[in-house]
This record gives C-alpha cells, structure tokens and sequence, in this order.
C-alpha cells in the first residue's frame, strides 16, 4: 500500500463539536412522477370504463412514434451512502543506545491512518485519500510546542492519491492527538446558518437541495404573493434571516452566500500508546459516504455513445409496440370477461351506451326521463355545460352590440 507523509503547518480552523458527516440530504430525491393513466376505451361503447384500470408502468403513457423522450426513460443509477473504514494505528520504536544510527539511539513512534471503502463491488479500488479534502492532525502541544504540533495534508490539483497517511515523531510517553478530517463532497456541500438550519430541519446539504427545502417551506407556509407571483411575503423567520419583508425568490441564492458556512470536519480523538504491553494500539470507525453507483460508467458511455443511439431507439419502439399491443389483448380480454359473468347486464349496459351514441350523432341530446331527475344535474359535467351556456350568451350579446353600433356609424 502507498502512504504520503504528512507535513507539519498551519492550523485549520475547528468547526463545531465533533460530528459524523451529516445525514441524508432533505427529502431524498424526487421520485419520479408518472404521467396520468390513459382510460381503457370499451370496444362497443366508446368510452371509458367505469373500473379504473390497473396502472401500467408509466412508459405505457408515451405515444409509440414519439419523438421527444421524459427523462425519466433513461434515468441513470444515483450515488448511494458506503461505509468506509477508518484504522488509526501506531507503532512504538524504544531508543537502542547502542544503534550506530543516529535515529535508533532516540525513542519513536509512527501514527497510522489508512481505510478501506466496505464491499466495494468496483475493480478499481478508490484510494483512502480520494474521500478526502483535508486532514489534519493536532499533537499534543505541550510536548511538541506551538510549531511542531499541527500536521496537516490538503489536496491540491496535482495531488497523488494514496492508501494512506503516517506521521513519525520522537517520544517515549503517550501522546494525545486529534484528527481533523473534511470529507471532499461531491458536489459540494454547505453547513447552515443555526437559524436557518433550525426553520429547515437540515444541517448541512448540497446548495440545490438547501434551495428546495426553502421553497417547500414557502409552498407550506403559502409565502408567495397571490398576485405579483415572483415575491415572497416573509414571515417572522424570514425577516430574521433575511432582513427584510419581502423579496424575490431569484435573489435568495445571493442572499445564501453569507449563510452558508463550510461543513464541519470529522473529529477523532486519540491516543498514542508508547506502552508495549499495550495491544490495543488500533481504532476503528466508520463513516458514511458517498460513492457513485458502479454501473454509472458503463451506463452513461453506453447511452453517450453515437454507435448505440439506434439500437436504443429501436428497443424503445419495441417497446411501445409491445405494451401498446399488450393494452389491445387487455381490452378484449376485459370484454369478454365482462360479457361472460353478466351476459344480461352487459347487453342491457351496452343498448344503453348505443342510445346514447344515437342520439349525440343525430343531435338529439334530451332524455326528458333522466332530465326530470335532480342527479342529472349533478354530474361533472354540469358545471361546463352551464359555463359553455353563458359564453354562448355573451358572445350572441356582443355581436348584437357591435351589430348596433355599426348601424349608428353608418
């Protein structure tokens, strides 16, 4: 395994209590929303059923020629939360007076920090470090004094990953230590204002999902103004947030910058053991990140790939010709199956639906004993048929107006 030394510099800043690296992002990814189920057409009747059908998976929706695809048709495989272990170790090397080198005649030991992604299903295996955006390690400074007691590694862009870090120092007592370590998020992630974490329920989360959690609270709380859409009314813990009564929801991602902060590191505190009775020289914790599906890879170059467009289109054709088929085959088979357990109630249902039919294609439409009947009028479709009634109204009424005024001008 490869390790990188660590060097000794400046001291990063320590943010907050110890803590784990922050918890699922709020409300977890949007499902996907299907479209509404087309209605099972009757054969005979022409119209649709009164039992709902069973919903098809939601490509059943799509037209079979369509050109334009939902997203949703080639969504691919989402980061997912692993556990990567953490080992702390460290080794102890007594003074030998008689060592020719010069090292060996003075006590040390040599601090350890490697880990290991947990069934890591990828064959190339990720490098410890590549989790990781910073680590730094406190000495205890009392020993080590004011500039010898900060050891710290930062990625930069030409970094070399390795397995792992280790820090070697001369000592012959126990040595308390503390390691900073900052998760490189990816994408980015940001810690809350208190107030605002405190009004959301998060912590600390991507800078889109900070946004959607505040327009979910605006939705919730009905904030935006009824008629200049585009404004938001605050409430009391807007205005202490943001300073202000009322503002757009556009500028809220400018007004983020100065309430979001870097996320707090992952804190470890442990001790250097110099004791060689002592076994228990090896910490182990896990953490929680975050790593893109394996399939991801193979899945988008294969759908990038220009070779492969027209097989995927063709595929998709497929199936669409194959759902829509198995939808016909549902149609009949709800037909028949109707016919057969009420032959009677069926073809009575069936006059019925044909009279219907008749009347509407000779435009005889009344059915005075229906009409006589009060939940007649109730059916969806009054409230359109009254509201089409006073259109019709209004538009006869103008024409007549503007009939009379012509009249006068002439």
């Amino acid at each position: 395994t490869e390790r990188s030394s660590m060097t000794s510099g400046a001291r990063m800043p320590h943010q907050g209590a110890p803590m784990g690296p922050p918890g699922p992002p709020f409300g977890g990814t949007p499902p996907i929303r299907p479209g509404m189920p087309n209605p099972v057409m009757d054969p005979i009747r022409k119209r649709p059923t009164p039992t709902p059908p069973v919903q098809a998976p939601p490509v059943q929706n799509r037209p079979r020629n369509a050109k334009r695809r939902k997203m949703a048709d080639k969504i691919l495989p989402q980061r997912q939360k692993r556990k990567l272990r953490l080992y702390i170790s460290n080794t102890f090397n007594p003074a030998k007076p008689d060592s020719e080198d010069s090292e060996g005649s003075i006590a040390s030991w040599e601090l350890r920090v490697e880990g290991k992604l947990l069934e890591d299903p990828g064959k190339q295996k990720r490098k410890f470090s590549s989790f990781f955006k910073s680590l730094v390690i406190e000495l205890d400074k009392d020993l080590y004094g004011p500039d010898n007691h900060i050891v710290e590694w930062h990625r930069t862009p030409t970094t070399q990953e390795t397995d792992g870090f280790q820090v070697k120092r001369p000592g012959d007592v126990n040595v308390r230590c503390t390691l900073l370590l900052m998760l490189d998020y990816q994408p980015p992630q940001f810690k809350l204002d208190p107030r605002l974490a405190r009004l959301l329920g998060i912590h600390t989360q991507t800078r889109s999902c900070i946004i959607q959690a505040l327009w979910q609270y605006v939705k919730t709380n009905k904030l935006q103004d009824s008629h200049e859409k585009e404004y938001i009314n605050c409430d009391k813990y807007f205005q202490q947030i943001f300073d202000c009564p009322r503002l757009k929801f556009c500028e809220i991602p400018q007004r983020l910058t100065n309430l979001l902060l870097p996320p707090d590191p992952i804190v470890i505190n442990h001790v250097i053991s110099v004791d060689p009775n002592d076994h228990k020289k090896t910490a182990c914790y896990d953490i929680d990140v975050e790593v893109d599906d394996p399939l991801k890879t193979q899945m988008s170059g294969f759908l990038l790939s220009t070779a492969n467009q027209q097989e995927i289109a063709s595929l998709d054709n497929k199936i669409h010709e194959t759902i829509e088929s198995i939808n016909q085959l549902k149609i009949q088979r709800d037909f028949m199956l109707s016919f057969s357990r009420d032959p009677k109630g069926y073809i009575q249902d069936w006059i019925c639906s044909q009279n219907r039919d008749l009347k509407l294609m000779t435009d005889v439409v009344e059915n005075p004993e229906e009409e006589r009947r009060a939940e007649f009028y109730n059916q969806p479709w009054s409230q359109e048929a009254v509201s089409r009634y006073f259109y019709c109204k209004i538009q006869q009424r103008r024409q007549e107006l503007e009939q009379a005024l012509a009249t006068r001008t002439t």
